[in-house]
């Protein structure tokens, strides 16, 4: 289960050809990237700093690819999620699914991210015109989990 925090930038072509070449039963290649947005919650951002407790992350990383391994019959997942300074339309994170059929690939992923977003130890700081403040967990981040509780 490929799992990566890192500072830097990832090739999206060459991770999800990597991932996709692994296995010659593979059938659908899902992926999701995330990138900086230039505006949040009224306010321009210049820059994003991500903060992580290192192996603890990755930890939780590792546990919610094996759910969603235990939930769909998904061949490989591979997630990278990057830390440090940002800015925008830099890519943040790379979620992506294999599996034999494209249905269990966009579920497995969607579930990775939606867990990633609310159960990951990650902090966010933005850099806005009026300085530095740390971006809040997000209502409907949480609310997403709730489709996922059977």
């Amino acid at each position: 289960m490929p799992v990566r925090v890192q500072t830097a930038d990832f090739d999206l072509s060459a991770e999800v050809a990597q991932l996709r070449l692994s296995n010659p039963r593979v059938g659908a290649v899902v992926s999701f990237v995330g990138t900086v947005r230039d505006l949040n919650d009224g306010a321009a951002v210049s820059e994003m700093e991500l903060e992580h407790y290192p192996v603890m992350t990755e930890r939780a990383l590792e546990q919610i690819v094996e759910q969603a391994k235990a939930r769909w019959p998904i061949f490989d997942a591979l997630v990278i999620h990057r830390i440090g300074p940002m800015h925008p339309r830099e890519q943040i994170v790379l979620v992506a699914v294999t599996s034999p059929h494209r249905g269990e690939a966009f579920a497995a992923c969607e579930f990775i991210m939606d867990y990633l977003k609310t159960q990951a130890p990650f902090w966010k700081k933005e850099q806005t015109p009026d300085g530095a403040r740390w971006v809040d967990a997000r209502e409907s981040d949480d609310s997403a989990l709730t489709k996922w509780k059977q």
